[in-house]
């Protein structure tokens, strides 16, 4: 394990990863109950999509930890397949089974650019300031995803601001039921919530205790706060040990359905139809293009922030994707692991499969190698079974480790001239809009396009990387596409 590993070479050790492995698992484990919930909208089985996303998260995590030797983990992306449920099959009238191939061809396309080192040139055309906003803005970002999960605000929307519920346009008049999504326009208005709730003030509890046990350098200090404060919530109602109960029948269940949406991709309700109106290949590639483009930099975004800060992926790593050919380099098999996830679930019947911000929480917990990843995609496949057990743990729990993860990331800040306009104000869009649009790869796109206007208007025209370029008018079209869409 020494030797496969290289434990001692990345100054780390089996208990440390065994730690960090378990903190990366229960900072995800929501995905397994969500998307669920989200893609069974669609017309997919429920437990079909249960089971596909630990497969998909199992597998993409193993060459993750086993190819590339890197302690991230991959599971299907939140907004992905919200995109997925929301736009492209209640909005664009795709079926759910050719949103699964348009996926695999996303899956198939991102591979591709990975073996072509184009990828790997995006990153390196990324500019040392913009670098540095990315990983902050991460740390905004999973902070924010915890404020938000500890129920610490409540959101307010005026009626006449809302757009529409379900996909579809609202209506003062009618009549809703099953609530999934709603979407406001400007009429929403964030506030502190009363602490008069159990769950909030188990959500205050665990945060305090993680910062406690952090200022104290307590080892495995994150994985106590969430065990500790599960164990708190049992006496409170809030955590409901009597649902922990391992239900064979309905893993048979499961396994039944499963046999709906594998290989439906590719099936005549999939891939075979979805040629069949020439009229619609235009949306069929530019949905195609709209998965891709999220997913390449919601990864690369991941991989910059937290990569770079723990040493991870050294200075040299960087400098080389240009110049060398192959996976000689670990960022080189952690992006082709990735590139290969997302087929890999569209085949089982799930969204876009990507690596998970969350990532972070086992990090910052130690991990520095593949074993991190190895021991969090067994827990998957044990989630298979224990799938009550690992639901018992509430959110309020593992969102306190999301927010003081986000404290330590936004140290990448201080690297950032802010006294100078020039560099701060892609550095400031490119950290903020994370936050703002509840997804990375958009502020990636808002930091890529301030970052142009600004040198154009300084007649530094030339210092622009042309694939910072480009990639910034692919942003711009995607936007205009989705507007027109």
């Amino acid at each position: 394990m020494e030797k496969f590993f290289k434990l001692r070479e990345n100054n780390t050790k089996v208990s440390t990863e065994v730690i960090a492995g378990f903190t990366t698992f229960f900072a995800m484990a929501y995905i397994l109950f969500i998307n669920p919930s989200i893609l069974s909208s669609t017309g997919m089985p429920s437990q079909a999509v249960f089971l596909a996303t630990i497969i998909a998260s199992a597998i993409g995590t193993l060459v993750m930890g086993l190819f590339a030797n890197v302690p991230y983990a991959q599971a299907p992306g939140m907004g992905l397949n919200a995109f997925f449920t929301y736009t492209v099959c209640f909005a664009l009238g795709f079926t759910w089974q050719q949103a699964l191939a348009l996926v695999f061809i996303c899956g198939v396309v991102n591979i591709l650019i990975t073996v072509t080192k184009v990828r790997k040139s995006i990153i390196k055309a990324i500019p040392a300031s913009l670098q540095s906003a990315i990983s902050g803005g991460i740390g905004i970002f999973i902070a924010y995803i915890g404020v938000k999960n500890a129920n610490f605000i409540n959101f307010t929307s005026d009626a006449g601001k809302i757009i529409s519920i379900n996909g579809s346009a609202f209506s003062a008049n009618g009549t809703y039921e099953n609530i999934n999504s709603v979407v406001t326009n400007g009429g929403i208005v964030p506030a502190l919530v009363n602490f008069n709730n159990a769950t909030v003030l188990l959500a205050v509890f665990g945060l305090i205790l993680t910062v406690v046990l952090l200022v104290l350098k307590v080892k495995g200090a994150i994985l106590l706060s969430i065990i500790a404060t599960t164990i708190v919530g049992i006496p409170f109602g809030i955590v409901d040990v009597s649902s922990a109960k391992i239900s064979f029948d309905s893993l048979g269940t499961s396994f039944s359905e499963l046999g709906t949406t594998f290989g439906a991709a590719f099936g005549s309700d999939g891939m075979l139809s979805l040629f069949d109106d020439p009229s619609r290949i235009p949306l069929v590639i530019m949905t195609v293009f709209a998965f891709s483009l999220s997913d390449i930099f919601d990864t690369i975004g991941t991989f910059i922030g937290t990569g770079k800060r723990s040493g991870i992926f050294s200075d040299a790593d960087i400098q080389s994707l240009e110049t060398t050919s192959g996976f000689k380099t670990k960022m080189d098999r952690a992006l082709f692991a990735d590139a290969i996830a997302t087929s890999v679930g569209a085949i089982f019947g799930t969204s876009n499969t990507t690596t998970y911000v969350e990532s972070s929480a086992g990090i910052e917990a130690g991990g520095r190698t593949g074993l991190t990843s190895v021991v969090t995609a067994l827990l998957f496949i044990a989630s298979i079974i224990f799938a009550p057990v690992v639901g018992i743990v509430p959110a309020a729990a593992t969102a306190p480790a999301l927010i003081v993860v986000g404290i330590m990331m936004m140290g990448s800040f201080k690297e950032i001239e802010w006294t100078d306009f020039e560099e701060a104000v892609p550095a400031f869009f490119a950290a903020v809009f994370m936050s703002f649009c509840y997804s990375i790869s958009y502020g990636i796109a808002a930091g890529f396009i301030f970052y142009c206007i600004v040198k154009a208007i300084k007649g530094k025209f030339k210092e622009i990387h042309p694939i910072l370029l480009v990639s910034a008018i692919l942003f711009i079209l995607n936007f205009i596409v989705m507007s027109i869409l």
